[in-house]
């Protein structure tokens, strides 16, 4: 089936709200059969995550405390992209100001559509390794905490459905096809 049968298109569109984080939309759209539909989302700036492994093969993790779920989740360092900023200088600059770490080597593993449904957010997904301890340097009113873990552990927890975070799930996927030579990473130095 081609596209083009799947395919949106847009008609008109408002802006409904625009806050500090959220810019939400409403739209009207002309559906492939010439019908229409209202289409809410919303737009935002994208996002990385990272996974950092360091060189025994333990993973830089943090737990957080999430508003709008109510929970302390386990998560990959992440973080949303400043104006004008590349992906790789966010990346680091997330897992420097979060964990403190600082990695010799990155690998862009590839993207992830959090919430296509609702948000146009793509989160890229980095790898960094060959990682040296610093300083934190967290936003204000940033809470959390980091620990390392290795990737079993984290797997286990996953399965007993502790990890329910979804960048941190597919973070683990992309690590285990990675170790299992499935899914290769092309390593350079940073930016």
């Amino acid at each position: 089936m081609a596209d083009d049968a799947l395919v949106e298109r847009h008609v008109s569109g408002e802006q409904v709200f625009l806050g500090r984080l959220l810019d939400v939309r409403r739209d009207t759209v002309a559906l492939p059969d010439d019908g229409r539909a209202t289409r809410e989302y919303i737009v935002h700036p994208g996002a990385v995550m990272v996974v950092p492994i360091l060189d025994d093969g333990r993973l830089v993790m943090e737990r957080q405390f999430r508003y709008p779920v109510g929970t302390v989740l386990l998560e990959f360092p992440a973080g949303k992209l400043d104006p004008g900023e590349t992906v790789q200088t966010c990346a680091q600059r997330e897992l420097a100001e979060e964990t403190g770490y600082r990695a010799a080597e990155w690998a862009r593993a590839g993207v992830l559509h959090n919430a296509p449904a609702y948000a146009s957010e793509v989160i890229e997904i980095w790898f960094a390794r060959g990682l040296t301890a610093g300083e934190r340097s967290l936003d204000a009113g940033e809470f959390l905490d980091v620990l390392t873990m290795d990737a079993a552990a984290l797997d286990d927890a996953a399965g007993r459905g502790e990890v329910t975070d979804a960048k941190t799930l597919v973070g683990l996927l992309w690590l285990q096809r990675w170790q299992a030579g499935q899914w290769p990473l092309a390593w350079t130095s940073p930016v």
